[in-house]
């Protein structure tokens, strides 16, 4: 017995000493990194972190036990809507939960139970405005705690304890947004700006891009700061270079006057340690036609450093030059650490909606990789002058095709294939930046990417960046307008003219037979929905993705309404008198716009290329190599009769963690996926009520680890619709 026992406790002491051996080192390295990334614990900043990166060091919930996940609670705002998704990214401080309601109501949840502590509504309880807000930004001070919400033109700070508007901020307790950007006189029209993505905090200062319209005469979209206690202007970046400085001469003299866009709509990035903000900015408007604003058109589609503290240019890099395609620079740059020939290097990493990845040095903004500048189709369309280069990186390769022929169109059937063929054959072919045609073009990429506004996840350890990426084609066809025509409406009843500014001002979004194109909603049926007044408010106003259209006459407003609710047919139009008859004939212009906003769809309405058409893509940035690439969602149709690995389109963002896992939504069959980060394997998904068209969040209460996701569905998906957010912890 005795000889047993020592064996036995030889064997014992032989094993743990063996599994300390094993375990130890690794035990370490965990410590290690946790003590090295306690900085990406928390969620109180909108993505993740300071650098946008969606990466959190967290690792209770792992690829060992994410099977296990269960509902933790779940919060319904009671506004949901069809036309605006929950794109909201939440922020948590301490165990306090902030999000965003589809009808853009602020509250705060308990973040270990879903209990909701406060609301706040910038609306009136009976408003039906609503709109796409993705996120939060939070401040404190010794003496106070405050969250900044945008809500239409208007942003807010809101005491972040009781919910209660701050009056002292800005002015009656709001900053304008428009105002300070340009200087309006006469009979120029005035926009609605707002913001979807939430502004940073640096210092005593609050800094923010803008939404703005992308038509003609558009506002620009110019980067400011203001004093996050009062509400004070603090220091302004022209996004479109006025006078004496950079960049005024990529433009026509004088376009500060009247061009517009080149705005940082996704949010910005920022270094705390150099104190630089970082900026990406979209197109420069009219998005498609640039024969009003001849020239490179810096800093339109721009990686921006800029002094956070004096909004002083540091440095920047332009990724498309003078853009015809919308090719925005769909998310805030990625603030980033590489391994580049042997040596750590801060860096910057731009996703884009060609999918391209542009990494740059963080000092500098000299690119990390080679970037030739390639000779590109030339536009022969009327006024314009289309750039003649355009900048390729020689890695990362390409997430997406960039190139339309009859080898990509869909081949999930043989009706598919020939239904597509047909409809592709109307129009001219070719590679990336094959500039837009009065007969129409198949852009490929679409506009809505390659990447888009979910932006990039990365993993801080590795360097390793995923992101959800697009693979559908647009059909973009320009159309000759004349405007300013005197007596143009003469003659006419209301609803004729109506007809004539719709098409001319609406058609390209919601259709010109009414019925919309799968991105934006259907309106002829909109006498069922809204009221005359509520839609001429919404012409005014605008509402979510549709710009302010105040720069029409009151009596041109009243005609598209009567054609939209078909009334006052006897009416004849009353032609607003020019202020300068004397030069009437000599202000006709000749614009060119976007007849429809349209993907190449075959005839059952999936996409017109070969699958996949979502995917989710893991990109090694210090290699810049491609790990894997993997379809993200599917269409239960199609999987039924053996078609799989389709993916969706994709709109919605992922988050990776320490515990080896992407969370991720953003697909059309709604469902809530854990996947293996070093492989792309789904580990666990949950069915959602509505589809999780956000980046989720994950944060630790009580030692207790968390995901959560807004479910809003709805929104350009055109899905079911929902109001929910849904956590979900282990057991």
């Amino acid at each position: 017995m005795n000889v047993f026992r020592m064996a036995f406790r030889f064997q014992y002491c032989f094993l743990t000493a063996a599994v300390l051996i094993i375990v130890y080192p690794a035990f370490l390295s965990g410590c290690r990194t946790k003590e090295k990334n306690k900085s990406y614990t928390s969620w109180q900043v909108y993505r993740g972190d300071d650098g946008s990166n969606a990466y959190s060091s967290l690792d209770q919930i792992n690829t060992n036990n994410v099977d296990r996940l269960k509902v933790a609670w779940t919060y319904q705002t009671g506004d949901k809507s069809d036309y605006f998704s929950l794109e909201c990214n939440p922020i948590v401080v301490s165990d306090t939960l902030y999000g965003i309601s589809p009808k853009l109501k602020t509250f705060a949840l308990n973040a270990a139970t879903g209990k909701l502590l406060w609301v706040f509504d910038p609306f009136a309880k009976d408003s039906k405005d609503g709109g796409f807000n993705r996120g939060i930004t939070y401040w404190s001070n010794r003496a106070e705690k405050r969250i900044f919400v945008f809500a239409e033109s208007k942003l807010m700070a809101i005491d972040a304890t009781t919910g209660k508007q701050i009056m002292s901020f800005g002015e009656n307790g709001f900053i304008d947004l428009n105002k300070g950007l340009r200087d309006y006189t006469g009979t120029e029209w005035h926009e609605n700006v707002g913001n979807t993505s939430p502004a940073i905090v640096y210092k005593d200062m609050i800094i923010t891009g803008s939404s703005v319209g992308e038509e003609y005469g558009s506002y620009p979209g110019h980067i400011r700061a203001y004093n996050v206690l009062t509400g004070k202007p603090v220091w302004t970046f022209h996004t479109v270079p006025q006078p004496g400085e950079l960049g005024y001469d990529t433009w026509p003299r004088d376009a500060y006057k009247t061009a517009g866009g080149c705005n940082a709509w996704s949010g910005l990035s920022i270094d705390r340690k150099t104190g630089i903000v970082f900026a990406a900015t979209g197109a420069p408007s009219f998005d498609y036609h640039g024969g009003e604003r001849i020239g490179q058109n810096l800093f339109g589609n721009c990686v921006i450093a800029i002094d956070a503290a004096t909004g002083k240019y540091i440095w920047h890099y332009q990724v498309s030059h003078h853009d015809l395609w919308d090719y925005d620079l769909p998310s805030p740059p990625n603030l980033v650490r590489v391994n580049k020939d042997g040596k750590e290097v801060d860096a910057v990493a731009q996703i884009t909606k060609q999918g391209f990845i542009f990494l740059l040095d963080r000092k500098t903004g000299k690119p990390l990789f080679a970037v030739e500048e390639k000779p590109v189709a030339i536009s022969y369309m009327p006024g314009e002058k289309s750039w003649p280069t355009q900048p390729f990186p020689s890695k990362p390769l390409p997430l997406c095709r960039q190139k339309f022929d009859e080898s990509v169109i869909t081949d999930i059937s043989k009706e598919a294939h020939d239904y597509v063929l047909k409809e592709a054959k109307k129009y001219t072919w070719g590679d990336i930046y094959l500039p837009p045609a009065e007969n129409g073009i198949i852009q490929m990429p679409g506009f809505r990417g390659g990447a888009e506004w979910s932006g990039a996840c990365v993993d801080m350890e590795t360097g390793v960046m995923y992101v959800g990426i697009n693979d559908i084609p647009n059909i973009v066809e320009l159309i000759e307008t004349k405007e300013n025509i005197p007596g143009e409406f003469s003659g006419k009843n209301v609803q004729e003219a109506g007809k004539i500014l719709y098409t001319r001002n609406c058609s390209a979004c919601h259709g010109a037979d009414l019925k919309g194109n799968g991105q934006f909603p259907p309106l002829f049926n909109i006498a069922e929905r809204l009221k005359s007044d509520e839609a001429r408010q919404v012409i005014t106003k605008g509402r979510g993705m549709m710009a302010s259209f105040n720069k029409l006459h009151d009596e041109e407003k009243d005609a598209i309404i009567s054609y939209l609710f078909k009334r006052d047919s006897n009416k004849k139009f009353e032609e607003k008198k020019s202020d300068d008859t004397k030069n009437a004939a000599t202000n006709v212009r000749t614009r060119y716009r976007l007849k429809d906003y349209i993907q190449l769809l075959d005839q059952n309405g999936y996409p017109g290329v070969k699958p996949p058409w979502g995917t989710l893509n893991a990109v090694d940035l210090n290699t810049g190599d491609i790990l894997w690439k993997q379809p993200l969602g599917a269409y239960p149709a199609l999987a039924a009769k053996g078609i799989t690995k389709t993916g969706t389109q994709l709109f919605g963002g992922g988050i990776v963690t320490a515990g080896g896992i992407i969370f991720i939504g953003a697909s059309q069959d709604e469902k809530f996926r854990a996947i293996d980060k070093r492989t792309g394997k789904v580990l666990w998904e949950y069915q959602l009520p509505a589809g999780g068209y956000a980046t989720p969040a994950t944060y630790e209460v009580d030692g207790k680890q968390y995901v959560v996701i807004a479910a809003g569905g709805g929104g350009r998906q055109r899905t079911k619709a929902g109001d929910y957010y849904i956590a979900f912890a282990l057991p």
